[in-house]
């Protein structure tokens, strides 16, 4: 077995939803792109457990345990471990995923330095880990985006028009679940096109927002035709993604927003941020469970939109449409 390496960093960005919020739920499909903020995790030999300067507490982290103990088995020296985030937590942007697929690499690595990295066996780990932490209800979207990269497409079977990359299950307390995992190639006539993320402040519970969203079916079952809708917008904005139409997206996105808003998940800040993005981009909605957190605008002015977000009381982020997925750095 090789010797462990001295220092060991990985990198896995975040996530955004452009389309199918709530009704991936119900089968319908998402659509996520990776963003270029994310987590970087380095970990190095030391004499005690240590995340972050402090003592290391297991039960504190369950992602980084479940990955230290249950995927690796790791019975090696005590670490020394540091994470650092760029992305809003609890905002719908990825953030623990990013951190279990970030720690994975890192961990491959300093085990097993100069082993290439399979994004998929790390995607994996990362769903096993969110799942353990979530009680046994996780989506597979977040790890899948931020282990991939790019454009990827979640659904209970595999979506026209998108590259298949793996399948994923989970035995829920609900039962078992199924998911198709692909990809899309975005065309290069989008790389002029970036995402500007704009943060409400505000946290967001994706538990309670669906939790939310059930009941309203549940007493208003007319509303279920509002998930079939987002299911087409989803489907029309992926056409309007491969072919490059920046304007067609934008229109999906916008669509996509308001039977999100419809259905109850949006809020008054989610809608100032959204109405001062609109003049400068192609669309913009809310991404994510909503109820806060965070909405994004496509747009080729991403700096008057981060302006606009930030008057309008935001905080942005800009990112191009569709990041690397999760890699070792250099130490």
């Amino acid at each position: 077995m090789a010797l462990p390496r001295v220092m060991a960093s990985g990198f896995a960005p975040g996530k955004c939803i452009l389309f199918g919020e709530h009704a991936v739920v119900y089968g319908h499909p998402a659509v996520a792109v990776a963003i270029e903020s994310g987590v970087r995790v380095s970990v190095e030999q030391s004499n005690e457990w240590t995340l972050e300067g402090v003592a290391f507490e297991p039960s504190r982290h369950p992602h980084i345990s479940h990955i230290l103990d249950t995927v690796f088995e790791y019975d090696g020296s005590p670490l020394k471990m540091e994470v650092e985030s760029s992305l809003f937590s609890a905002a719908g942007l990825g953030s623990s995923a990013a951190l279990s697929n970030a720690i994975g690499a890192a961990l491959q690595d300093h085990i097993n330095p100069g082993q290439k990295l399979d994004p998929v066996a790390l995607a994996r780990m990362g769903h096993s880990a969110e799942a353990m932490a979530q009680k046994g209800r996780a989506s597979p979207t977040d790890t899948a985006t931020s282990a991939l990269g790019g454009c990827i497409v979640v659904s209970g079977n595999q979506v026209e028009g998108t590259r298949h990359v793996f399948d994923a299950k989970l035995e829920t307390p609900e039962g078992l679940r199924k998911w198709s995992i692909n990809a899309v190639d975005l065309p290069d006539s989008l790389d002029d096109a970036c995402l500007v993320i704009g943060f409400t402040g505000e946290m967001s519970s994706t538990g309670k927002m669906v939790a939310g969203v059930a009941k309203l079916l549940e007493e208003q079952p007319e509303m279920e035709g509002e998930m079939d809708a987002i299911g087409r917008i989803t489907r029309a904005g992926l056409t309007a993604m491969s072919a490059g139409n920046l304007e067609a997206v934008g229109m999906a996105m916008d669509a996509c927003h308001e039977r999100l808003r419809m259905l109850g998940v949006s809020s008054p800040s989610l809608e100032t941020l959204i109405e001062a993005a609109r003049p400068h981009s192609f669309g913009a909605k809310l991404t994510g469970s909503g109820g806060g957190g965070c909405m994004i605008a496509l747009t080729r002015d991403p700096r008057r939109v981060a302006e606009a977000i930030e008057v309008a009381g935001g905080s942005p982020l800009i990112s191009r449409l569709g990041a690397p997925g999760v890699r070792l750095l250099e130490d």
